[in-house]
């Protein structure tokens, strides 16, 4: 045992400054450098931007909706842009970006769900997942109905505050479609299916700036055909999207219907809904 120790002490190798920075052979004449080659992988970076890049065009897509909306509705006049851009700006803050919330849920449920080869409980969850959306949906739209009267309890100018609450109404429609846009959005992003989104969410898109053009600036609709259209393109977007999963053999086994088991996972859902509604809400809360 003795001659082994010290065998071990004369044999092990002795770390200097000059093998460090880079004077070692033993890492490709690299030295210190070595690490370099782990961090920089990009294998790894390219299976990761194959990922993060199609979802960055589709929510960018989804976002331009109302934004382009708003941006026919300031060709109006100035009480018009003002209008919009609060309603806007309040529809995002207090529906739209606690629907993305809500949907959160899916990505821990179905990630799960997926990594443990449980397919079909994929299709569960997103049913259990889109009826606490249309619950919230609903509450969200009785506190869009007070619109006006809750503007001017924070001081907004009342002419402004009242074509606010007007855009608001006719937004209504439209928060139940992204409601539903989200759940199935994160529904096929857990199944790493996310190139073909960039194509669902652009053709909307390109349709609402048509869409948009013709209520505002064609028919006698005029401001309040840009909510409009933003109701009708967000329901054309989940149209393609609910057709994609009901007609595509990519979905057969984590598809199987509408079920009423989904009523028994509401609950689990829900405890994971809330807190990622939450989180997600403070943050546009704070930037609003």
């Amino acid at each position: 045992m003795r001659s082994i120790i010290e065998m071990t002490e004369n044999t092990a190798p002795v770390i200097t400054m000059a093998n460090v920075e880079g004077g070692g052979h033993g890492n490709g004449g690299c030295g210190g450098c070595w690490w370099w080659k782990k961090v920089l992988d990009w294998g790894e970076a390219k299976i990761q931007i194959s990922f993060s890049l199609p979802m960055l065009l589709t929510n960018v897509a989804y976002y331009c909706i109302p934004l382009v909306s708003v941006m026919f509705a300031g060709h109006l006049g100035e009480a018009e842009l003002a209008a919009s851009n609060l309603a806007n700006s309040w529809a995002t803050v207090t529906g739209l970006s606690f629907m993305v919330g809500l949907s959160g849920a899916l990505e821990t449920l179905c990630g799960q769900g997926y990594g443990a080869k449980l397919y079909r409980m994929l299709g569960i969850y997103l049913q259990s997942s889109c009826l606490i959306s249309i619950f919230f949906s609903i509450l969200i739209s009785i506190i869009w109905v007070f619109t006006e009267p809750i503007l001017l309890l924070l001081h907004q100018d009342p002419k402004i505050s009242k074509m606010s609450a007007l855009y608001i109404k006719y937004l209504i429609p439209g928060l139940f479609a992204y409601c539903l846009l989200q759940n199935i959005l994160r529904f096929l992003q857990t199944q790493s299916i996310v190139a073909p989104l960039v194509i669902f969410s652009l053709i909307p898109l390109i349709l609402h700036i048509g869409i948009t053009y013709v209520l505002v600036r064609v028919t006698s609709l005029a401001f309040i055909g840009a909510p409009i259209a933003v109701s009708i393109s967000l329901w054309i977007a989940v149209i393609m999207l609910a057709g994609y999963v009901l007609f595509s053999k990519r979905f057969k086994v984590t598809w199987n219907g509408f079920s009423k088991e989904s009523f028994k996972h509401v609950v689990t859902c829900l405890k994971l809904a809330l807190p990622s509604a939450a989180m997600v809400w403070w943050v546009f809360l704070e930037l609003f």
